[in-house]
């Protein structure tokens, strides 16, 4: 898990058209794609925007060279929990229907509902091409850029200055996690080991994973106590200069809201 953690920034500094985009660009676009799709009523008509949304998002993919397995990694990552909200969906009686026709009856007097199975498909699409390009821009921009994009358009800098704290802190806990783990191997110990008693296994673990957030609280104490000496305090803020878009900036993010607009468009035309 952690080595993932690794490995998925990695793909951020690959150098591609869509990686050499500006943060603002690729925030906009992916803020400009979800309200749009959020948008369109919740009819049949929400399939052609979808469509055409995920083309423009499969084109951008194939533009930055990220494999596509890096999509599916970080997609069934997040499929359990909204794939269980999205099924629960076709045996409730939700508002956006008059009437509804069963087509499937289950004990304990639970209904599966056409309708509710309509709704949940219309559900599960809109949900699939809003997380897609929030994995886009995942893949494709470091989180520092993203810190500074996000400043620069305007989100607090209280807010910058504690993100760029816990994204800091979640690689300082990954380390220490590798350290750990390094250190149980070199002593051939192996909690999947079934010839260990399943006590002694806890225990040890329970041992474990006390030292890794003692070491991770006395690596934060560390580096708080060295940004007090250098001057931090309640009033500090992350500097962020500011950075004008260049023209292949300014086309993407054209073309972008282009796509988004007439997509949403053409949904609210139809529905």
């Amino acid at each position: 898990m952690i080595e993932d953690l690794f490995a998925l920034e990695m793909q951020t500094y690959r150098d591609s058209p869509v990686h050499r985009l500006d943060a603002r660009v690729k925030i906009l676009t992916v803020l400009a794609v979800i309200l749009g799709i959020v948008a369109v009523p919740y009819t049949t008509a929400v399939y052609l925007p979808t469509l055409l949304l995920t083309l423009f998002f499969a084109v951008l993919w194939a533009l930055s060279r990220v494999p596509p397995m890096v999509y599916l990694k970080r997609l069934a990552v997040i499929l359990p929990v909204w794939g269980l909200v999205i099924l629960v969906q076709i045996i409730l009686k939700n508002p956006y229907y008059p009437s509804f026709t069963s087509i499937l009856s289950l004990p304990f007097g639970i209904s599966v509902y056409a309708e509710s199975v309509e709704f949940a498909t219309i559900l599960a699409v809109k949900f699939l091409v809003s997380v897609s390009f929030i994995i886009l821009l995942s893949s494709t921009t470091t989180l520092q850029d993203l810190l500074s994009g996000a400043s620069r358009l305007g989100l607090p800098a209280e807010f910058v200055l504690t993100l760029g704290m816990m994204v800091r802190y979640l690689y300082v806990f990954g380390y220490m996690y590798r350290k750990v783990i390094e250190a149980l191997h070199t002593r051939c110990f192996d909690p999947l080991d079934p010839s260990l008693p399943y006590g002694y296994r806890l225990r040890e673990l329970g041992y474990t994973i006390g030292s890794l957030f003692i070491r991770s609280y006395g690596q934060g104490e560390r580096v708080y106590t060295s940004m007090c000496c250098r001057g931090y305090g309640k009033h500090s803020h992350l500097f962020v200069g500011k950075k004008p878009f260049t023209r292949p900036d300014w086309a993407f993010l054209s073309l972008s809201l282009l796509c988004a607009t007439g997509a949403v468009a053409l949904g609210l035309a139809l529905a």
